[in-house]
């Protein structure tokens, strides 16, 4: 032990005193240190945790190669290690010095490195500091253990150096320390993994961009453990004390044998393609970190107050000030320039009920499988993403297929995949025959089964509600949906017993839930008042609803969702009218076969029961707007709600259309955005973060041209959206969806 501590002692004086080691393992990192942040502009946010991220990278593999590598192959060319061969000492302190050594001279540009980043660039200190010091330093560990094997196999000067630019290169370029990955073609970020500076790269990004800890990064740190063991003992067993003794050319293979930790990792991500996924990840929170100023812009806050001209400044990820009048210099506040003068900045739309299970156009059924038109997990994220395209950055599903929004769910609060922040009530509360079971008649019975017990709930007693609410709180629903409809002549239901609806509102209630209730007429509405429902969805088809109904609605808090969208659709189709598929925004994110298709039906003259009906879906649609209007005079809270999924309602600019179909009933614009903001936000209990444009709150937010106060239509006009301070890649929502056909 004594020679170990000796010789450690001796080679850490000897390296604090070489100029050479200093600039590599000091001054070097911290050239990069500033050409990174100057050229990603990382004083404007989101880049400094890269920047550092590649500035340890390649430190960490200088130090290794350059440092560990060539470093002992100088010693033994130039005699140093023959002197040792007649001392007492094996070359186990010699190794473990030069581990050590390299310990102790990174562990410092590592705080070195933060520091700045935290000065200069306003990057947090790391929160998993410590995880983040065991990796650095396993890391440290594993490439000068690398280092040493190329200093163990190498005959001489001239074949190190080959060694080392054949392995350092393409660790280099392909580990995302100088070039970003995420940029590369696929089959280069798979082969990337098979590299191990990618995942010293994606390790240290983990803890410091995502903020996990060391079990979250187990599979890279235990190859890099496992790196250093491999790579030391090797080290010692072909360890030489004179430039005399030389190794056969085929001693180079064991090169490999440090590589081959990472052969398993490949291997995996190779086929689960979690990297992908990882690169999404890091990428879209770089996106949320980055500051932005939108200057000279209307500002629509979402709760009737305007701002003709001022900025808006957004910073990691939240609104941080508005100015009224003259916005700063971008330069002043650090911040990237949004020019927007002429355009409108409103808070991100919301659509408080959809269905994604559902694609929205017509078709003959006949000639669908119903089974694979019940597997929402093929379309929905397609659904989500083309409303996020379309500005519209919350929806609520009232009845789909519970795994799949919990899936759905789970991909975008991790970042995996980019769409509309998603709520669902899960399963719908109806009874054996009434509306939303009709839907699985066509189906064997085996998957009718499965169907409905992931789309409805059909209980018999109100200690059986009391369960199944209970059971969906557990397993995260935001709301709960309940239908009272009877039908209408032609297409009759069985009806929810009242006193089983009673305890669904009961059940909600206790467990802090949204009620939504689904109503066909006047008795439904009355009842659901009376029970405590939260909502009202559709309302009366065929009847208008009396103020003294309304008054009733208002004074309890109960919201009104109106659904105009469908009921517009319906009429238009009953008529083979087809102009619903012909807006520009459907155009843009519809998929253009359905589209196509849908309209192709509507030509058909295969409309059948919908043709005859057209008289009354025209009262229907009516007496729906009337009901607007007369809930705006009564000064009821109405949110925006399409019905998306059904026959005409294209996923995507939806609330966009029943904004104009509200405007047109007679509320004014500013109300009419109110409900698809402010009202929507506090049905979907996030009105604390989102839903306004103030201090503080996300930044979720669309920006379109023109003023949509003076022509609702403006909100159609989508130039940007910010979603949680991320300014989305509009073209790119449906890259991996382009990819698969």
């Amino acid at each position: 032990m004594k020679a170990y501590i000796a010789y450690i002692k001796q080679n850490l004086l000897l390296t604090f005193r070489d100029r050479q080691v200093l600039f590599f393992n000091y001054l070097f990192p911290l050239i990069f240190f500033f050409l990174f942040g100057q050229l990603t502009h990382a004083e404007r946010g989101g880049t400094a945790p890269e920047v550092v991220t590649m500035v340890l990278t390649i430190g960490v593999l200088g130090g290794g190669f350059f440092g560990a590598g060539i470093r002992a192959v100088q010693d033994r060319e130039q005699n140093i290690l023959r002197r040792f061969k007649v001392a007492p000492i094996t070359p186990g302190p010699i190794l473990a010095a030069g581990l050590i050594s390299g310990l102790a001279h990174f562990i410092p540009v590592t705080f070195l490195v933060l520091l700045l980043a935290k000065v200069l660039y306003g990057m947090p200190f790391p929160e998993r500091w410590m995880s983040l010091l065991v990796f650095i330093s396993v890391a440290v560990l594993a490439f000068r253990a690398m280092g040493g094997i190329i200093a163990a196999v190498s005959n001489s000067m001239a074949e190190s150096q080959i060694i080392i630019q054949i392995l350092y290169f393409p660790m280099l370029f392909l580990s995302g320390a100088t070039i970003p990955l995420q940029i590369m073609p696929e089959w280069v970020q798979t082969v990337a993994q098979f590299v191990p500076s990618t995942h010293l790269f994606s390790g240290v990004q983990m803890i410091l961009v995502r903020k996990q800890g060391l079990m979250e990064v187990l599979a890279p740190l235990g190859s890099l453990l496992l790196t250093t063991l491999v790579g030391t003992v090797l080290a010692m067993k072909l360890f030489r004390w004179e430039k005399e003794e030389t190794l056969p050319a085929s001693s180079k293979a064991w090169v490999v044998a440090i590589l081959l930790p990472f052969l398993g990792i490949g291997i995996w991500q190779t086929y689960s393609k979690e990297h992908l996924a990882q690169a999404k990840v890091m990428e879209r929170q770089s996106r949320r970190e980055r500051s932005r100023i939108f200057r000279d812009v209307r500002i629509v806050k979402g709760d009737g107050t305007v701002i003709e001209r001022g900025g808006l400044l957004v910073r990691s990820g939240k609104i941080a000030e508005i100015y009224t009048g003259d916005s700063p210099d971008a330069d002043a506040v650090k911040a990237d320039a949004v020019e927007a003068a002429g355009k409108t900045l409103l808070p991100g739309l919301i659509d408080t009920h959809i269905h994604l299970g559902a694609p929205g156009g017509f078709m003959d059924y006949s000639k669908v499988d119903m089974a694979a038109q019940m597997e929402p997990s093929k379309t929905i994220h397609r659904e989500l993403a083309a409303y996020l395209y379309s500005g519209v950055t919350a929806v609520r599903s009232v009845g789909d297929l519970l795994d799949a929004m919990e899936g759905a769910r789970k991909k975008l609060d991790s970042g995996e995949r980019a769409g509309a922040e998603l709520f669902y009530t899960g399963p719908m509360f109806t009874t054996e025959g009434g509306h939303g079971t009709e839907y699985f008649r066509g189906m064997p019975e085996n998957i009718r089964k499965q169907a409905e017990a992931q789309f409805v709930r059909l209980p018999k007693s109100p200690a059986e509600v009391a369960a199944q609410v209970a059971e969906l709180k557990k397993q995260g629903v935001h709301a709960v949906k309940a239908i009272l409809e009877s039908g209408f002549p032609g297409r009759p239901f069985n009806r929810m017993d009242t006193a089983i609806y009673k305890a669904v509102a009961a059940a909600a209630k206790e467990h802090g839930l949204a009620l939504a209730t689904h109503t066909g007429n006047l008795r439904d509405i009355q009842d659901a008042v009376d029970a405590g429902t939260t909502s009202i969805e559709h309302g009366a088809m065929m009847e208008e609803i009396p103020v003294a109904l309304f008054e009733q609605m208002k004074a309890k808090g109960v919201v009104y969702t109106p659904t105009l969208s469908v009921y517009e659709s319906l009429m238009l189709a009953s008529t083979g009218n087809s102009s619903m598929f012909d807006r520009s925004l459907v155009q843009q994110v519809g998929p253009a076969a359905l589209l196509q298709s849908s309209k192709q039906f509507l030509q058909s003259g295969k409309m059948g029961d919908m043709t005859s009906a057209a008289p009354y879906l025209k009262i229907g649609f009516e007496n729906a707007r009337k009901n607007v209007l007369r809930a705006f005079q009564v000064g009821v809270t109405m949110t925006t709600g399409s019905d998306a999924g059904n026959p005409g309602v294209i996923h995507g600019p939806t609330v966009q259309r029943e904004l104009q179909l509200m405007v047109e009933a007679g509320i004014p614009p500013a109300q009419a955005i109110a409900a698809a903001t402010v009202n929507a936000a506090k049905l979907l209990g996030v009105a604390n973060r989102t839903g306004r444009l103030e201090k503080g709150y996300e930044a979720t937010m669309v920006l379109v041209d023109g003023n949509p106060l003076k022509d609702i239509a403006a909100t159609e006009q989508v130039s940007s959206v910010l979603l949680k301070g991320e300014r989305i890649d509009r073209a790119g929502l449906f890259e991996e969806d382009r990819k698969k056909k």
